[in-house]
């Protein structure tokens, strides 16, 4: 072999020796991380899914360096605690509920319009593109650092007072919601009595009975067993919710650029994998609540129910800069 050829040989088998003991010896550089990520749900919900698939892909994406510890079931404090805790850097992360996120950063509330996303996938695909990464980034402005979104899913409502078919028969009921604007003038436009509160409140005044109703994805409905207090479901699917992994901004900023991306990607992943496992049991959970005693109206008058909500649109729609009309062009 002539002499210019045998160099090349041999440096490109040198190149290829050190890539591969780069990428054998990656994980062993990485520093040993741990961090704290809380929810408010406990481990039958979706977020619960989402936290420990989170906590396996690190796991096996850094051979053991980096382990995550899980809070479930508020054991660190209701969502805005949470969110506030990580602002000030005394909670690394958590998976959040999106409306509470959008008391931080007004363009999240966008995404809680009523009947704005007619399907999951059209929801996905306005979150995992440039409308959804722009408003996940304006976090930072907060203290905070937005890495994917999760699922909450679509809401509906229960109750424990009467069957529920068109906004004439929300008259009146005492209907918790998440402590977000839009849900409060939602659900106060459609002729309930909507009061905002956190999640952990809300289970003991379903239980009290201080509150007729609630309205949720049918993941929290079930795992939360509220078929022992409410007999009726209706499936209005009226908001999608996302979840969101966030992350404090200054544990972010403290972590190597390689663990950073190895969260990122991770985080994405597990996302991904949420929103695979709600789809696949949402029907069996419609079943066991069904079986439970709930009367589930599967086919409510959504019309009415979309009409009722104009004056949402009047009220919000130019709040948002120019997200709603982007939006809704998208999905066109």
């Amino acid at each position: 072999m002539p002499y210019q050829l045998l160099q090349r040989a041999t440096l490109a088998m040198v190149c290829t020796s050190l890539l591969g003991l780069s990428l054998a010896t990656h994980a062993d550089t990485l520093p040993a991380t741990t961090l704290r990520l809380a929810h408010v749900v406990n481990s039958d919900d979706t977020y619960h899914i989402a936290a420990t698939r989170f906590q396996e892909l690190l796991s096996e994406k850094s051979d053991g360096a980096i382990s995550i510890e899980i809070f479930p079931n508020a054991s660190l404090g209701d969502e805005r605690t949470l969110l506030e805790g990580m602002q000030i850097g005394t909670v690394d992360m958590g998976v959040i509920t999106n409306g509470p996120v959008a008391n931080f950063v007004d363009e999240f509330s966008v995404f809680e319009l009523p009947f704005l996303f007619p399907s999951a996938e059209a929801a996905y695909s306005v979150l995992d593109g440039d409308i959804g990464q722009e408003i996940l980034d304006k976090l930072e402005g907060v203290n905070l650092k937005g890495l994917a979104y999760a699922e909450r899913g679509f809401r509906n409502i229960t109750n424990s007072r009467n069957a529920i078919n068109t906004p004439d028969d929300l008259d009146g009921l005492r209907l918790r919601v998440i402590e977000n604007e839009v849900y409060v003038d939602t659900f106060r436009t459609l002729g309930s009595n909507a009061v905002p509160m956190a999640w952990t409140e809300a289970l003991t005044a379903l239980q009290q009975g201080t509150i007729d109703g609630q309205e949720n994805p049918i993941n929290a409905i079930y795992a939360f067993n509220l078929a022992e207090t409410q007999d009726y479901l209706t499936m209005t699917r009226h908001i999608y919710a996302p979840a969101l992994f966030i992350m404090s901004l200054p544990k972010w900023n403290s972590l190597p650029e390689d663990v950073q991306t190895l969260v990122l990607e991770a985080s994405r992943e597990a996302s991904a994998y949420a929103r695979e496992q709600n789809a696949e049991m949402e029907a069996e959970q419609l079943a066991a609540l069904e079986a439970a005693g709930m009367e589930i109206n599967d086919s409510p008058d959504i019309e009415a129910f979309q009409a009722a909500v104009a004056p949402v649109y009047e009220k919000y729609g130019s709040q948002f800069g120019d997200y709603l009309p982007r939006i809704q062009e998208a999905l066109q």
